[in-house]
């Protein structure tokens, strides 16, 4: 499967901060496009950042909806959160953030990898829309590697792990990192690298980045759309599993052998049934381009690019 799950119901987990200078973490499966959205926050201040959260879209009818931002500020509420930061760990091609609307609806800053602006200028091309997007005026951050940011009374540093896109970063806050579209759960493997701006070689160099970080470090992944043997999503493993378990860099596994892997593996995949919609709204954090003279906003979709 390449985009949507076949499992229906969204599925909320809590990973109990382990003590010290460890968040709180929530995570909220969401079951249209297989994304898992989380919630990171400091357990002695309440300080929370939102990352990754979905602003439903359906592909058909190009309507959105709200589902998931409502249960995730419901979650924020229960838990006596204050969000603190909304971020993104790249421009998804397989839903729509919610980056603006969480800004405007917690009046916390949003931010993204800095990279974006490449990225950015290579979707202008492909979209031939020379004067869209402006990552600096929409985002309130653009972090770049190496980066980091108090969380309450946390730090989180910023990875730069490009490979599925050539600026996603990961969150390393404590012991729990966000990573995104680097690696699936250790049974499914690791995500593709073959959209525009992609690349296995430096998908490998991000994994093995994060594979060096301290073995009992909680990795958080971007999406699981279930894998035979199992019935439920899940979206937590440690580095120690993924270095024992993952079906694609398990200790042992060479460079070429592994790139090799991934990229046989793309060549089977379609393209996300959000994907052209998707960073149009994405590349402008969240937000439709502007309202036409009838009110409606409208996406430009190119013909026989792909």
């Amino acid at each position: 499967m390449t985009e949507v799950s076949k499992l229906k119901q969204p599925i909320v987990r809590h990973s109990a901060s382990t003590g010290a200078g460890s968040p709180d973490v929530w995570g909220i499966y969401e079951p249209g496009t297989g994304s898992i959205q989380y919630i990171c926050a400091d357990p002695a201040t309440k300080k929370a950042a939102l990352i990754d959260v979905v602003w439903n879209f359906d592909p058909a009818s190009f309507a959105t909806s709200t589902e998931s931002i409502d249960q995730v500020l419901d979650l924020v509420r229960d838990n006596g959160l204050v969000v603190d930061r909304v971020l993104d760990t790249h421009p998804h091609a397989d839903h729509v953030m919610a980056s603006t609307l969480l800004k405007a609806r917690t009046g916390a800053p949003n931010a993204i990898g800095e990279k974006v602006r490449d990225i950015a200028k290579l979707w202008r091309d492909i979209y031939n829309t020379p004067d869209a997007f402006d990552p600096d005026a929409d985002f309130d951050d653009l972090f770049a590697d190496g980066d980091s940011f108090a969380l309450g009374d946390l730090t989180v540093r910023v990875m730069l792990s490009p490979g599925h896109t050539l600026g996603s970063i990961t969150y390393v806050c404590g012991n729990a990192a966000f990573v995104h579209d680097t690696f699936m759960q250790p049974d499914s493997g690791t995500a593709r690298a073959d959209f525009p701006g992609g690349s296995a070689t430096d998908l490998w160099e991000s994994l093995q980045a994060i594979l060096a970080l301290p073995d009992d470090t909680r990795l958080f992944v971007g999406h699981d759309y279930g894998a035979t043997g199992r019935d439920a999503p899940e979206w937590e493993a440690s580095v120690a599993d993924h270095k024992a378990h993952n079906i694609h860099v398990s200790d042992g596994t060479e460079k070429a052998a592994y790139i090799k892997t991934r990229m046989d593996r793309d060549a089977t995949l379609s393209l996300p049934q959000r994907m052209l919609a998707a960073l149009q709204i994405n590349l402008r954090a969240g937000q439709l381009p502007a309202a036409e003279d009838d009110g409606a906003a409208y996406l430009k979709i190119p013909v026989d690019k792909f």
